[in-house]
């Protein structure tokens, strides 16, 4: 390990497609920041957490090397790095952090005569990952060159440097554009915390349990609602059907209205206007929707 910091030090995406997302995660968990002048470091006001703003691809490498403990990344880019990865310090990833989807898929020209996954025989393939998409051959039983290219993939087949494509795909755009359709998928990929093996201190080992902690709460609090009402006790079942709560929710009696409940559920952000106007009709009244700021189980 390069130091024995009490600090926790965090690894985030500097700029793209995860890099707001991971920082209104952190927030949405209760840190508070102040930025350094260049730009490349948070200093945790709050808790001693501190955020690298990095590149993506150097966060499993700083976590392997000791710079920091977490780190906020693709599944692809943790997934490709591991493969190639030797020695037994290589990061773990934690969880899912259910933001930033895509996939890893292959594509080929439109119009061609790859019609299937088994057309890629003896084909060359470009790529980013040459690691993810030669496993996902192997696992196929295809052989194919993989052809290593750091950008620019999709233009690939064009260019002749290479018959088909395993390029990243969101919303499938990119491909459009340049006269490709996808065939196979290699790997679905989102946000994923990672830790590192090893820590430097009992203090930041404190630090990392005490910050997955807010991540969890920080991701079950994200979109929901709670939803309070009153109701006759007739129609609980038909309420209990209709909403989408995210756990069972929770029945009162009222003091002195033996036929009448209150409820309280905690609801998926879908509960919209018809919902509520579908609870009425079933009996409901003084109902009242909150978003939840926070909340710890």
């Amino acid at each position: 390990m390069s130091d024995h910091r009490d600090r926790l030090r965090v690894a985030v995406q500097k700029s793209g497609r995860l890099a707001q997302d991971s920082l209104a995660l952190l927030r949405r968990a209760g840190l508070a920041f102040r930025e350094s002048r260049d730009r490349l470091f948070l200093y945790g006001e709050n808790l001693p957490i501190d955020v690298l703003l990095v590149r993506d691809d150097d966060i499993p490498g700083l976590l392997q090397e000791g710079s920091c403990e977490l780190g906020i990344v693709g599944r692809n880019v943790y997934a490709e790095q591991a493969l190639a990865a030797t020695g037994d310090a290589f990061p773990l990833e934690s969880r899912a952090l259910g933001f930033g989807h895509c996939r890893l898929a292959l594509a080929v020209p439109d119009g061609g005569a790859l019609a299937s996954v088994a057309d890629l025989a003896g084909l060359r393939i470009a790529t980013s990952y040459p690691q993810l998409t030669a496993r996902w051959l192997r696992e196929q039983g295809i052989h194919a060159e993989v052809v290593l290219l750091n950008g620019s993939v999709e233009i690939a087949p064009r260019l002749g440097k290479a018959d088909a494509i395993c390029d990243l795909v969101s919303s499938g755009a990119t491909l459009l554009a340049n006269q490709l359709h996808e065939l196979a998928t290699v790997l679905r990929s989102e946000a994923v915390l990672v830790r590192a093996a090893q820590v430097p201190s009992a203090a930041v080992a404190n630090q990392i349990e005490r910050f997955c902690g807010r991540i969890d709460a920080g991701l079950s609090g994200h979109g929901a609602r709670l939803l309070m009402l009153q109701a006759p006790r007739s129609a609980l079942a038909a309420i209990e059907r209709l909403l989408p709560a995210r756990e069972q929710p929770s029945v009162l009696g009222l003091d002195g209205r033996p036929d009448d409940i209150a409820l309280q559920a905690l609801c998926d952000a879908q509960l919209d206007w018809q919902h509520l106007e579908e609870l009425k009709r079933l009996g409901a009244r003084a109902l009242m929707v909150l978003n939840v700021e926070r909340m710890l189980a």
